[in-house]
Parts: structure tokens; sequence; C-alpha cells
């Protein structure tokens, strides 16, 4: 950690991501030393993922989502990187996976069991077609660090048109047991469902996010970098004065265990 006593956070991106500027703000507001890296200065040498104490994967189309969305953020990390993946992950420093991100760690194997270079589960196209944005209320089902004092219900705007977690009956009975659910989207009687238009994109138990079994890395579909203060509610005239934004905890969260 740097002598100022603010973690400094890499948030890579690529070609195609486009939240990178939010998720470095959010970071900033949650008190945290933010650095926007693009992915060939890590590839060239020019800098070092150890240097970090945080590492995000932001939202966006990475390489413009050509073949599958994260497929070739994902390739690059482990043809290039993954030695360096691997001893950020085993230091126990936090990561952060946002939509795109999701993907991403997904894609790696990072998510859902952590292990590097094994994808068992995917991100697929919307069950309804299309791209969904607009927002949508949440569950968080975990105990796990990176959540620690976030509020178990929370609303949260999604982006995206391939969000649709899946995975077959054993892997997911797996997740299950090893309580690695982070969030799910909840209906209007505060269910946890697969049904569009609650769930939006169709995902299997209604999953919007997912924790490691260390409970440090977390990918999400929902974007909290988008509800950092009151006013980004679309609703906040009638919420709490004091109703704090609940995108900003999760930024907290990661800073927390830097």
């Amino acid at each position: 950690m740097p002598m100022n006593g603010k973690p400094r956070v890499c948030i890579l991106k690529a070609d195609g991501t486009n939240c990178e500027v939010e998720t470095a703000h959010a970071f900033a507001l949650a008190g945290g030393q933010p650095e926007i890296l693009p992915m060939n200065h890590l590839r060239a040498g020019e800098a070092r993922l150890d240097r970090y104490d945080a590492l995000a994967v932001p939202g966006g189309f990475s390489y413009g989502d050509d073949v599958v969305s994260g497929k070739i953020m994902a390739v690059e990390l482990m043809s290039f990187l993954a030695e360096a993946l691997a001893d950020f992950v085993a230091a126990g420093k936090p990561i952060l996976g946002i939509c795109n991100g999701f993907q991403v760690l997904v894609r790696t194997g990072l998510l859902p069991f952590g292990s590097l270079g094994q994808m068992q589960a995917t991100l697929s196209q919307n069950q309804s077609g299309r791209y969904e944005c607009r927002w949508v209320e949440l569950l968080r089902d975990s105990e796990a660090p990176i959540l620690d004092g976030l509020p178990e219900r929370l609303s949260l705007p999604v982006a995206n048109g391939e969000g649709r977690f899946y995975a077959d009956a054993e892997t997911l009975a797996r997740i299950e047991d090893a309580g690695l659910v982070a969030l799910r989207y909840l209906d209007a009687d505060g269910r946890p469902s697969q049904d569009y238009p609650a769930n939006p994109n169709g995902s299997l138990n209604a999953i919007a996010g997912l924790c490691d079994p260390s409970g440090r890395i977390l990918g999400l579909m929902p974007h909290p970098e988008r509800f950092v203060t009151p006013q980004q509610h679309p609703d906040w005239r009638d919420r709490p004065a004091d109703s704090p934004p609940e995108g900003l905890a999760f930024f907290e969260r990661v800073l927390a265990l830097a």
C-alpha cells in the first residue's frame, strides 16, 4: 500500500471497454487510488500487476465481444498474464469484475471456483433476445468478505446483451453447496426469480453475481459504478434522505480487503 494509505487499484481495460472512467471514479470516491491501465501495457512489460493492491475488470465490450462476450480478453489474460494473475490471487488481493468483467473472470476460470484456466460456466445471450438496460432489484445472498456489510436488498442498473448465467446441473449444485452465489435477481414480491422481467437475462437460479471460495473475488452483471451518488437512482427524491448509494459499498469493500 502507498504511503498515503490509499490502496492502488488497477482498472484493466482493452479495446471496447467503456466503463473504465466511471469505475475509476467510484474507487476514488471510496477512498482508493485508481489507475486505468491498458492491457497492452501489461503485455509489453511497461506495467506490472503486482504493483497494485486490487484489480477491477470493468464493463463494456472488450475487443467488440467478437466470438462471445469477454472471451478474447480472457484468452489474452491466460496466454500472456496467467502467472501474474495467479500470483495476484495467491497474495489474497481482491478482484472485481463488472458486467463484461464478470464475463472475463468466468472465462478465465477464476469464477466460480477459483480454478484459473478451467472454465466451468458461461454467460450467454439474454433469453429476451435483446439488450437489457434498466434497474433491477437484488438480494445479497452471501457473507463473503467482499460483500460484508452490504444491505441484504439493493437496487442497481443492468446493461447487457449476454448476461444469462448458465452452468450444467452438477456445476450449479456445486456453486450452491459452496455458497458462491453473491447476488440474485428478485421479483416484485422480494423472491429470487428466473422469470422475465425481474430476471433481465434468464440467469439460472436467478444468479446475478458470484464470489470465489475465498470470498475475495466478485463478479456481477449489474453496474455498481452507476450508483455511487444518491441522485443517480431514478427515484432518488422518494428515497430516505440518508439512504446511501448502494453501489458505492462494493468499491469500499474491495478497498477494505486491499
